[in-house]
């Protein structure tokens, strides 16, 4: 089993890791690559390199996969366009980053939306999460059934505490590529920027933004609390990774070797969500010693300030009555 400690975690940061081969007695008949844009340290890579010792084992070394983490093959949009091509066989990307390709897939980050971790895998292990990985199925990709956590996401500052909606008001904030995250901020009347996850700490430190929101976890991992004073525990965001795969690899293995692997990413998965709770729950104390000062806040008036602005009903509107209203199955009207 995996154990994960969190001055593991903080000691290693975000440096760049090799690559983990998880190599079998004999030559593997398929050797498929695995990439993610998270250090080495995150529980992700640790539940992918236990996940690819087990495939490896169960299917007689016929499967090898190598691991590249943190940003190793290019950026998140990078990564994407190699999977599509195959240059890549496995990739795990945000469903709000995949919605530039898939739009139904950043759904599950709707502001101020999820009230907690039991709601949010209902709905991602439920219905909702069927009608994505159906979408992005029509888009050419293989999509495991499980969805990876990445936590609750959190807003640091490195200029004054976020409290309420009104401090977001002319807040430069770094976002990831997705129009969801630009369209959630600009709500607030932020200035949010679309800068890729590798360029984030350079972003923060030459000040050409004054803040991020990320979870704790990735905060810890990438030593951001080096850069940023403040976070505002607002659990704005849930957000996920899915594990993405390349469809003529994926029908190059045996049906036999396909149930293995897919039972393998998708333990890894439901291990790693676990993780990354207990993580999230445990690192406040952690990132408070090294500097971060932190906050809580009350979410309705952030929900009603988006009401107001009109996101909810703009971004019904765009996912569709279909997926709309699966979300509000499960988590009560928004609009």
């Amino acid at each position: 089993m995996v154990r994960l400690h969190r001055r593991t975690l903080l000691a290693a940061g975000a440096l760049a890791a090799p690559a983990l081969r998880i190599r079998p007695a004999h030559a593997a008949e398929f050797s498929y690559k695995y990439a993610n844009n998270l250090p080495l340290t995150h529980p992700m890579n640790q539940r992918a390199k236990e996940a690819a010792e087990a495939i490896a084992k169960e299917t007689g070394g016929r499967v090898e996969i190598q691991i590249f983490p943190n940003n190793q093959l290019g950026s998140d949009t990078d990564m994407l366009s190699q999977v599509r091509s195959g240059a890549i066989e496995f990739f795990t990307l945000s469903g709000l980053i995949l919605s530039t390709l898939v739009p139904a897939a950043s759904i599950n980050g709707v502001g101020f939306a999820f009230p907690n971790y039991a709601t949010v895998w209902k709905t991602m292990d439920g219905a909702l999460g069927a009608h994505v990985r159906a979408q992005i199925g029509k888009a050419g990709l293989i999509v495991m059934d499980k969805i990876w956590d990445n936590g609750f996401r959190q807003i640091t500052s490195s200029s004054r505490p976020i409290a309420g909606p009104e401090d977001l008001r002319n807040f430069k904030i770094r976002v990831p590529v997705s129009p969801l995250w630009t369209s959630l901020f600009q709500a607030f009347g932020s200035a949010p920027t679309s800068i890729n996850f590798a360029e984030v700490y350079s972003a923060l430190q030459t000040k050409v933004v004054d803040g991020q929101e990320n979870p704790l976890a990735i905060i810890s991992t990438a030593k951001l609390y080096e850069v940023q004073k403040f976070c505002a525990l607002t659990n704005h965001m849930w957000d996920g990774f899915w594990m993405l795969g390349n469809r003529r690899a994926w029908a190059a293995l045996p049906a036999d070797a396909q149930a293995v692997v897919a039972k393998h990413w998708n333990a890894a998965a439901v291990a790693e969500r676990g993780d990354v709770e207990a993580l999230n729950a445990g690192l406040q104390a952690e990132l408070a010693k090294q500097g971060l000062t932190f906050n809580t806040v009350d979410p309705m008036p952030f929900r009603e300030a988006l009401r107001k602005a009109g996101f909810y009903t703009q971004w019904g509107q765009r996912y569709g009555e279909e997926a709309w209203g699966i979300l509000e199955q499960d988590l009560g009207k928004l609009t």
